[in-house]
């Protein structure tokens, strides 16, 4: 009857969100909004149907461990070199900042040092896990910007972890050093083993389980997942070792094929975790903390920005940059909510202080999802007034590395002519494909790749299909043809789109959905027989030197492991 009891309250809870974020498509507002609306609806302040808190709360946990995943799948070693010492600096920057303003704004507004120490630390922490979510739904997560944000947020969450630790001392009469000490300790040797196993365990079990999509699938799954709970069994955060575990894959060949696999799955348990926070809102009566409400409010979704703002641009960043790093701190996170839950559990704080931060966080959190998503367009109107806090000489953003000219899907026989002609041109090209010898070999020629599946959306969208100059399928498979030809020319009109076919229909449908030219080999051995005979007519001398070529390429061919197709199934 439990069971029977939790799925359903989970179904009717899941259809409210259904509803409300319906609701928020059609007002064209974000959803995120719309989840935590849902959990202040399904919440005890109104149709309190959150009767399974605990097994919601493991729901979305996983939720938050997917996603610091599929986060950490972006972060290689590189990039973290790149922004590692902006987001440090940064990071513990802002946390300075903030929090002494937002101690001398409390006091100034009459609450006591205790109450305003931890009112001032509380609206230093940002939510990684909605700022997460936000830069993955613009795809802004390769960005310098969302580089940077990610970096100082996970800087934020070190710091916040530590403040727990040693506010749950005094709360347990622990020993404080003895606590941070192991769990400094255990922090690094787990990330010592992480990093072992990166260099000389996991290259070999990826590539392993590349070979069946649904084996990648599940030991992705456990990777991450598992990663998490071990460093949450040694007292570090559940969002850092997922993050580690994503980080320990971005190398792999196989890093954006993981990370597409798992944003359904991520998706369906974050939405738990957005619910889950808006059910937990303290709703109290907070008339009386008006002014203190708004003024916090406005210092967040104000002065936060603004400090990383000035520090960056102190650092020589660009002011669009700065802006648009600064607009992810304009919020409180669930850290704050935390902390403050913990310091009534102690006796420092009374409730009424539970119910100002959350109401705080409420306005917070939906004034910096609107900020974060119209950026854009904000930019413009506040692009003046920056040209202060930016200095003469700045770093531009480095071209990002997954641009190219073109790219060619599929790289057995037909794929491989191609290479060649790619080379001549000398334009920036990529292969992407599925076959782990295929990526093997690419690997031992130093040729771009990507693992991954031409017939996945998710991964699709990865690709910075807006960018390329031509597209090349050397897939015969028909839907999967139309459906590369469709999303190349939903997002990049101008582009040539080659395409592989092996009948005469399918071909004519093909170039009816928009392709450029049409590949059908059976047919390219006559045609060119043919051009021979109109090109040398008698001349035998012309025909043997086509035939050396000829011979030349089989070998070159035969070498390379190819054979001529028995069926049309075959790439």
């Amino acid at each position: 009857m439990l069971v029977l009891g939790t799925f359903l309250e989970i179904s009717i809870i899941l259809v409210i969100a259904t509803v409300i974020a319906g609701i928020m498509k059609l007002l064209k507002q974000p959803l995120i909004i719309g989840h935590i609306i849902t959990g202040i609806l399904v919440g005890p302040f109104l149709f309190d149907l959150v009767k399974s808190g605990e097994i919601i709360n493991v729901f979305s946990q996983i939720g938050v461990a997917l996603l610091l995943f599929i986060v950490g799948l972006t972060l290689s070693p590189r990039v973290i070199r790149e922004v590692g010492k902006v987001s440090l600096v940064t990071g513990l920057g802002q946390i300075i900042f903030t929090s002494i303003i937002g101690f001398f704004i409390s006091r100034a507004l009459g609450f006591s040092n205790i109450v305003s120490l931890y009112i001032a630390i509380a609206l230093t922490f940002s939510s990684t896990i909605i700022i997460m979510k936000l830069l993955s739904d613009k795809h802004d997560v390769e960005k310098l910007y969302g580089k940077v944000s990610i970096g100082f947020l996970l800087v934020q969450d070190v710091v916040a972890i530590i403040i727990l630790i040693v506010v749950s001392s005094i709360s347990n009469e622990l020993n404080l050093t003895n606590s941070l000490a192991q769990t400094i300790a255990y922090g690094l040797l787990l990330v010592t083993l992480v990093t072992i196993a990166s260099m000389y365990i996991l290259p070999g079990l990826s590539k392993l389980f590349a070979k069946s999509q649904e084996l990648l699938y599940l030991f992705s799954i456990a990777w991450g997942l598992g990663l998490a709970g071990l460093f949450h069994y040694f007292g570090l955060s559940i969002e850092i070792g997922a993050l580690i575990a994503g980080i320990s894959l971005a190398m792999s060949p196989y890093h954006l094929e993981i990370s597409s696999k798992m944003k359904p799955l991520r998706d369906f348990f974050i939405i738990l975790f957005f619910i889950l926070l808006g059910a937990q809102m303290s709703l109290g009566d907070v008339s009386r903390f008006i002014v203190p409400v708004i003024l916090f409010s406005l210092f967040i979704l104000i002065g936060n920005p603004l400090v990383v703002i000035i520090l960056m641009g102190l650092l020589g960043y660009p002011k669009k940059t700065g802006f648009s790093a600064g607009l992810t701190v304009a919020q409180i996170s669930e850290f704050s909510l935390i902390l403050i839950a913990l310091g009534v559990r102690i006796g420092h704080l009374n409730s009424e202080i539970l119910s100002l931060v959350t109401i705080i966080g409420l306005i917070t959190i939906a004034g910096s999802t609107y900020l974060i998503l119209y950026s854009e367009r904000i930019y413009p109107y506040v692009s003046r007034y920056l040209s202060i806090f930016e200095r003469k000489s700045i770093k531009r953003e480095k071209k990002m590395v997954g641009e190219y000219d073109i790219i060619l899907f599929g790289c057995s026989r037909t794929g491989y002519d191609f290479l060649k002609s790619f080379r001549r041109l000398k334009k920036r090209f990529i292969v992407v494909d599925y076959n782990p010898e295929i990526i093997a070999d690419l690997t031992r020629k130093k040729i771009n790749y990507i693992y991954g599946d031409a017939d996945d959306n998710e991964f699709l969208d990865e690709l910075k299909l807006n960018k390329v100059k031509m597209v090349v399928s050397t897939i015969p498979d028909f839907d999967t043809n139309v459906l590369l030809i469709n999303r190349v020319k939903q997002e990049n009109g101008r582009a040539i789109i080659l395409v592989v076919s092996y009948n005469i229909d399918e071909s004519i449908m093909l170039y009816e959905e928009g392709a450029t030219y049409v590949m059908m080999p059976h047919f390219l051995g006559g045609s060119y027989a043919s051009m021979m005979t109109a090109k040398y007519g008698f001349n035998i001398n012309k025909f043997l030197k086509e035939k050396e070529k000829h011979i030349k390429y089989l070998k070159e061919r035969r070498h390379a492991g190819h054979e001529h197709p028995k069926t049309e199934k075959h790439r």
